[in-house]
This record gives structure tokens, C-alpha cells and sequence, in this order.
């Protein structure tokens, strides 16, 4: 069944009103009628079975069926935040990303990052990127949308990272060096619902004034196996890791 994240929960518990962009997609891709079904999701990361009951113009209205208890998230949240890379990489790292469960997307404007965002297009970027995680969090069967932040300086990012209780970050050298143990230490230590953040650079990495600057504000530089990683593959590994850690070993 399609799935639609909902903004409010219903007041009377029962009426679930779709407008905007999910009720032309509702009704005009989906092609849905009354009587049909489907997922909705709610702030709360509750989820529940709706009938259609009406369409009409501009909105569709669904009644609740069957509350879910179906949560499909990490046990641990996980934000990947991703030196500004080149092209549509960063629309892959968050699809891909989304479906393997990160909690939410942090772009920052790395030293060797070769893409430069102004606000305004900042702001429309965002606005794409958020879209981008919305649909594949509705297709991967997600109980929240990730957040996407605005693209945002390494200060910035370093001060987001004071809000998290581990801090690592991917680290070409470390791979080249052979150094194994320091994610896999990380990802031993945590216990459900604690929070990671993962920094990765761009496609020229992450620059020897950054390295300095993560070391001296307690983010710890891990290798993520013998292979280099693209700067779009490496956060689907940790994710992946971070599944099979805390989903598949549990």
C-alpha cells in the first residue's frame, strides 16, 4: 500500500485529510478511489491503515482502519553529513541514504568542496533534497522523513556535532594506513537510541585544516575498510554497517 506522511494527528482519531502534492499523487499517479487503502504516518512515528472515504477537488479524506505498530527505524539515529560534492551525488546520498535509515542530512561547504551554494540557491536545493527524502522515505516504508539541513559552514557543522554523544569521521588516510578498529569500536560502545554523526568530505576529501579542527572538537577519525570509497558510497557503508549492528545482529 502507498504510504503519506500526515502533519497532524486527527483530532476525533479517525478523519485523515490528504491535500497538496500527496492528493495529486493520490489521485492523479495512484489514481486511488473511495474504498481503497493505505499507510498514513504521523508526526509521532505512529502509523495506521486509512480508507478512502471521499475525493473531491482538492483534497481527499480517509478514515482510520487499523492502527500499526510497524516501526522501521534504526534503533540509533545516524546523521551523515556530506562535504558539498559535484553533480546529483548528494540527491543519491540522500535517496539511498533515507532508505538505509539515516536520521538526517547535514551538507556542508567543505574546503574542497567544488560546488558553491549562495543562500538563494541553498534554500531551492534544500527544497529539492527534502522532496528527495520525503519520496523515499514513503517508499522505503519509513516512520519519519529525514531532515535535511540547509548547506551550512565547517563552524557550523562542528558546533551541530556538540549535540551528539559520538562523532566520527571517515578518513582516507586512516583507510591507507590500515586502520580497522575504530568503527567498529564506535559502533560496539553505542546502545539503542543513542545518536552518531558521520562527517565525510567531498571528492577531494577532507583537508588537513579540517582533519585538525574535527581531532580538536572529540570527532574521531575512522578508516571504513582496505578500499577507497567515493565520497557518495561511503555514507551507505556506515549505514550499512550500522544496520547489520544494531538490526540484523540483535
Amino acid at each position: 500500500m502507498q504510504r503519506y506522511f500526515i502533519n497532524e494527528r486527527p483530532a476525533d482519531e479517525r478523519t485523515v485529510t490528504i491535500a497538496g502534492e500527496d492528493f495529486h499523487h493520490l489521485s492523479r499517479v495512484m489514481r486511488m478511489q473511495a474504498g481503497d487503502r493505505l499507510f498514513v504516518v504521523f508526526p509521532s512515528k505512529e502509523a495506521a491503515i486509512a480508507e478512502v472515504e471521499e475525493i473531491s477537488k482538492d483534497y481527499a479524506q480517509a478514515f482510520i482502519v487499523e492502527w500499526v505498530t510497524d516501526d522501521k527505524e534504526l534503533p540509533v539515529k545516524v546523521a551523515i553529513a556530506s562535504g558539498l560534492p559535484k553533480g546529483d551525488k548528494l540527491e543519491y546520498v540522500i535517496q539511498k541514504g533515507t532508505e538505509l535509515g539515516a536520521g538526517c542530512f547535514i551538507p556542508f561547504h567543505a574546503d574542497r568542496s567544488v560546488v558553491k551554494l549562495d543562500a538563494k540557491k541553498a534554500e531551492k536545493k534544500t527544497e529539492r533534497w527534502s522532496k528527495i527524502a520525503k519520496e523515499a522515505a514513503e517508499q522505503s516504508h519509513r516512520n519519519l522523513i529525514p531532515e535535511v539541513y540547509q548547506p551550512m559552514n565547517f563552524d557550523q557543522l562542528i558546533q551541530l556535532g556538540t549535540e551528539y554523544s559520538y562523532k566520527i569521521f571517515a578518513y582516507e588516510e586512516e583507510a591507507k594506513q590500515g586502520e580497522t578498529a575504530a568503527f567498529h569500536k564506535v559502533l560496539k560502545s553505542m546502545k539503542p537510541d543513542d545518536d552518531l554523526i558521520v562527517v565525510f568530505g567531498p571528492e577531494g576529501g577532507i583537508s588537513d585544516k579540517e582533519v585538525k579542527k574535527l581531532t580538536d572538537n572529540g570527532f574521531i577519525p575512522c578508516g571504513l575498510g582496505p578500499r577507497i570509497l567515493r565520497t557518495e558510497t561511503a555514507p551507505l557503508y556506515v549505514l550499512s554497517a550500522v544496520s547489520y549492528q544494531f538490526e540484523l545482529m540483535r
